[in-house]
């Protein structure tokens, strides 16, 4: 049944096809409206679900008043309790109000939207399904029986000091057991007194570049190439990075003389430099020494994976030559994990008061069980262990990348020594974007050697790949290697 109400008093009418109108004066009076009365449920419920409808949809506008039960019931040809029934319906749901005075009207309600445009959905690549980004160790890989073990060891004979406030140069059982294994494994000439346990190698530099800028370095040398949360850690101390060409031998210390006499201290990674893989040439560190010895300047050592060498045995760090002009950071990122939150840095004596004033001033320091662990973890033999297991792991992941890279791909040149987590793989000259876009589609995160670059790379720049064979775990590295073999530009 299909009914049309008129509130001006007219006769109801019945008309199938009648014109629909919105009341708009707010009166309702005056104006046709139609309701479809057919469908299931009687004439209560199709009533109900008529005047919905008409609020939902907007024809029945906010505010609008609503004829009397008396008058639509007269109009309609239905009883009065049914139209009255109708209204108490809507009124408890929310469609109507019912205020003495006011009549039945249309709830203020937001008005009915037009329909929304639906535009194509943008197409994103997959979230990555194989990880060869560079800087991260196999965390799969970590050492969770011998830690907990070394970890049981080190709580049971700790002195009730250690759960107190943890010194800020950190516990002394872990600047011990590093000074020890620094100058056996890595030639540190290191005291335990000058040793500073950090957070992080970030928070290592951060606080070491503050006290260069407050002693008036206003440039600090930088490699061509890095990581560029080194470089704005620089920044937010105040400091301006003066970039050092590369080539195979290492950064070209070379530009730091020349009268710059701003320039008075320089971040490096001499003994694997990140991310091209290059070793910094003998000539080179005896005269990045020779010019911080003229100079008064400071060189900042970054040896992050120095310990995983595979063709030889590693190359010493640099701060042995001059351990008065050199900062050295070194990291458990590698070796173990990120997520321990364990690095060192041995200091000069005369940036250790300073170094500490400031990370005593309100830095965070590393927990004290942490510290402890890896202070046992390190003189009970494990770290030794560990470090040469992960070696041989490391290596057979390089050397299968050489392989089949070789076999499948003899156009695309693996570059640097073989040493650390990760190589990198030189491509013809601009098909690092397209390669890069092609591997995120394939479910494959790589890193480009542009986005290291610490200016922006002119058109002559290399193109290449930082792959990070040391980042999956085992069984996920086959098929990293089968998804990289895939996106990478043909042999023109």
């Amino acid at each position: 049944m299909e009914k049309t109400w008129a509130t001006s008093g007219g006769a109801p009418e019945s008309a199938p096809g009648a014109a629909e109108a919105v009341p708009g004066d707010g009166t309702g009076a005056g104006v046709d409206f139609h309701l479809d009365l057919s469908g299931p449920g009687g004439v209560r419920a199709s009533l109900i679900r008529a005047l919905r409808e008409a609020v939902r949809s907007g024809r029945l506008a906010p505010g609008s008043r609503l004829p009397s039960s008396r008058t639509l019931a007269a109009d309609l040809g239905l009883a009065r309790n049914t139209v009255a029934d109708a209204y108490g319906e809507l009124v408890a749901e929310g469609w109507l109000t019912a205020r003495q005075g006011s009549g039945t009207r249309v709830a203020r309600r937001a008005a009915a939207r037009a329909p929304e445009r639906r535009t194509p959905p943008v197409r994103t690549p997959p979230r990555p399904v194989y990880n060869l980004r560079p800087g991260t160790a196999d965390v799969s890989a970590f050492p969770r029986a011998a830690w907990l073990t070394a970890a049981r060891r080190a709580v049971a004979a700790a002195p009730n000091d250690a759960f107190g406030h943890v010194d800020e140069r950190g516990r002394i059982e872990l600047r011990t057991a590093l000074a020890g294994y620094l100058a056996r494994a890595r030639g540190v000439h290191a005291d335990p007194e000058r040793i500073v346990v950090c957070s992080g190698f970030t928070q290592g530099l951060g606080l070491v570049s503050r006290v260069l800028r407050e002693r008036g370095t206003r440039e600090m040398g930088v490699e061509e190439y890095g990581l560029w949360f080194h470089r704005e850690a620089l920044e937010r101390a105040g400091l301006r990075c003066l970039p050092m060409p590369l080539d195979d031998q290492g950064a070209d210390v070379g530009v730091l003389e020349g009268g710059k006499a701003a320039v008075r201290s320089v971040l490096i990674t001499p003994a694997h430099q990140f991310p091209t893989g290059v070793p910094l040439h003998p000539d080179r560190r005896a005269a990045v020494v020779d010019w911080a010895a003229r100079t008064g300047g400071t060189i900042l050592e970054d040896d992050y994976d120095g310990e995983f060498r595979y063709d030889r045995q590693p190359v010493g760090c640099l701060q042995g030559l001059s351990p008065e002009r050199i900062v050295y950071f070194g990291t458990a990122s590698k070796a173990l994990a990120p997520g321990l939150r364990l690095a060192w840095m041995v200091l000069p004596e005369h940036l250790a008061g300073e170094v500490l004033a400031h990370k005593r001033a309100g830095e965070w320091s590393s927990g004290a069980l942490e510290q402890l662990t890896l202070a046992e973890f390190l003189t009970s033999g494990a770290y030794d262990r560990h470090v040469r297991a992960m070696r041989l792991r490391y290596r057979r992941r390089r050397d299968r990348l050489v392989e089949v890279l070789a076999e499948r791909a003899p156009h695309i040149k693996v570059t640097g020594i073989a040493a650390g987590l990760h190589a990198v793989l030189e491509l013809p000259p601009g098909t690092e974007h397209p390669t890069l876009q092609a591997a995120a589609w394939e479910g494959l995160a790589l890193e480009g050697l542009s986005r290291l670059r610490c200016t922006p790379a002119p058109d002559s720049a290399p193109s290449g790949l930082i792959v990070g064979y040391g980042t999956p775990p085992d069984h996920a590295f086959p098929g990293a290697l089968e998804a990289l073999l895939r996106v990478l530009p043909p042999a023109e």
